[in-house]
């Protein structure tokens, strides 16, 4: 019998559980610290995998990422044929464009600045600019980049993209490579981070990124905490060059109590909830993706080792 270990949220494991007792009763699925014998699991669902338990999986077939991203795993600890996938599930889809969208509109309609005015008691009307005039840029296209432009589009906002290589996608204007990184912060007047967390992104919300931008230009970070440079954030605010920040992700995460972040008012905090795996969604495709394996098919989320995700 094929065995399964989960070891990520326990609550969510168990609706794992329910859900392959059902629909695969000829897998053997544990949820951590229940994990049978070691020596039998073949295929482990994990956001962190200690090297000790991968040491200790000597039939190990599969790792599934129980999340997107996949910066958590020290691929070092994995030995090279084991290949490793990210979780893509249309919960974690539409999570993602449900904040990216509430962001991007909070923002547009300039709901942080009627909050702070309700809170003097100020009535205030701030003139209303049409979505047309208004520039959303998104960096990274993958699955869920190109998930939020799509979701955008009906607004009319103008819509660009930046990814590493071209990447075409309709009603966008798309950017690719470092040459094009300047033209695309150019004219982005919101700027979302999707970006996965590798080598060469890590830190590039920066002071040369925010400089780039429109003055008075607001960021959505959704991608991960390492890609901002949290003192080019703040000087970027003082000065006037960025206007807000929506974060969802921080590092370390939490912040420290007294980290100014949290008090700061041009910047609103999330506790990295943007978007989760959803697991009515996300064992479907993980059953789906363990029988292409038994198949002998290609798997969906693969991670290329060279380039990160």
């Amino acid at each position: 019998m094929t065995s399964v270990l989960y070891r990520s949220d326990a609550a969510r494991g168990r609706a794992w559980a329910e859900y392959f007792a059902h629909h695969a009763p000829d897998v053997d699925f544990h949820v951590w610290p229940d994990h049978g014998d070691l020596a039998d699991v073949a295929y482990l669902v994990a956001w962190q995998a200690p090297p000790e338990l991968l040491a200790a999986l000597p039939n190990l077939k599969v790792l599934f990422s129980s999340g997107a991203g996949v910066d958590h795993v020290d691929f070092a600890a994995i030995p090279p044929h084991i290949p490793v996938v990210r979780m893509v599930e249309p919960g974690i889809i539409n999570g993602m464009v449900e904040y990216v969208t509430m962001a991007v509109l909070a923002l547009h309609r300039d709901l942080f600045d009627y909050q702070a005015r309700q809170a003097r008691g100020a009535w205030e009307p701030i003139e209303v600019r049409a979505a047309s005039a208004r520039c959303v840029g998104v960096m990274g296209m993958g699955v869920l980049g190109q998930a939020v432009l799509a979701r955008l589009a009906p607004f009319g906002f103008r819509l660009r993209g930046w990814n590493r290589s071209e990447r075409a996608s309709e009603g966008v204007e798309v950017f690719a490579g470092p040459e094009g990184l300047a033209p695309f912060l150019a004219g982005a007047d919101i700027l979302v981070c999707l970006l996965p967390l590798t080598d060469a992104t890590r830190g590039i919300l920066g002071a040369e990124v925010f400089a780039a931008l429109p003055r008075g230009a607001a960021i959505i970070n959704v991608g991960r905490g390492g890609h901002l440079d949290q003192a080019a954030l703040l000087a970027a605010l003082e000065s006037g060059q960025l206007s807000r920040a929506v974060l969802d992700v921080t590092d370390p995460e939490p912040l420290p109590a007294d980290h100014p972040f949290w008090r700061h008012p041009r910047i609103l905090l999330t506790p990295h909830v943007a978007s989760m795996t959803q697991p009515e969604t996300a064992a479907p495709v993980m059953l789906e993706n363990l029988r292409r394996h038994q198949r002998g098919e290609p798997l969906l989320g693969l991670i290329d080792r060279d380039r990160g995700y």
